[in-house]
């Protein structure tokens, strides 16, 4: 039987070996290198510059549905664009730089003597992750962008946009805002046209 018992505690003193060999160090966490990836996937990208925007101008868009910011050939830096469709109509905010799917950020907007704080969302369009949101037309906030000052546009982790002074942005809130106005006509108009219809009161 002794000569039995070498053959016997081989096979186990090579199991304890490799069991060992599996085992961190002892000074080592042992979840340190699941740790250290979750970290690492979850690292915040370096922050962005703010964009040269000294010969940048405000353009129509081909549909006239929109305005875009940008340098003469370059890609647009911010977009105010109306939906009239919807209602209310909505004036769409784009800030035009890298985003995350599932990101939200407060977009501040200052100038003519009003701050505004816009709550936008990482959106797909296009063919590219933006920061985008909506308010309806009439939002008192959108006032900010009415007026010939200059404005500051800042996007945490992307910088500030300095929009030179315009009337080109205040001219398209009004617009989309009439547009507004007219639907809402429209609609009483069309009320008004039903059988045994009573006439609404005009609005204010």
């Amino acid at each position: 039987m002794s000569s039995d018992r070498p053959a016997t505690l081989l096979p186990l003193l090579l199991g304890f070996a490799a069991l060992a060999a599996c085992q961190p160090p002892p000074d080592t966490p042992a979840q340190a290198q699941r740790l250290s990836l979750e970290a690492a996937r979850h690292v915040p990208a370096a922050p962005l510059s703010s964009p040269d925007t000294t010969d940048a101008t405000w353009t129509v868009s081909a549909d006239g549905q929109a305005i875009r910011f940008a340098r003469p050939d370059g890609p647009p830096l911010l977009t105010l664009a109306c939906r009239l469709r919807e209602t209310p109509p909505l004036l769409e905010i784009i800030r035009h730089a890298p985003a995350l799917p599932g990101q939200q950020a407060l977009f501040p907007v200052i100038g003519n003597g009003t701050i505004s704080r816009f709550k936008l969302d990482a959106e797909l369009g296009q063919g590219e992750w933006r920061w985008q949101g909506a308010v309806p037309a009439g939002d008192p906030q959108l006032d900010v962008f009415i007026g010939p000052r200059e404005l500051e546009a800042t996007l945490p982790g992307a910088g500030s946009l300095l929009i030179g002074g315009s009337r080109v942005p205040g001219e398209f809130v009004h617009w989309c805002r009439a547009g507004s106005r007219v639907q809402r006509a429209e609609a009483r108009e069309q009320a008004a046209a039903r059988p045994g219809a009573i006439p609404a009161a005009p609005a204010r």
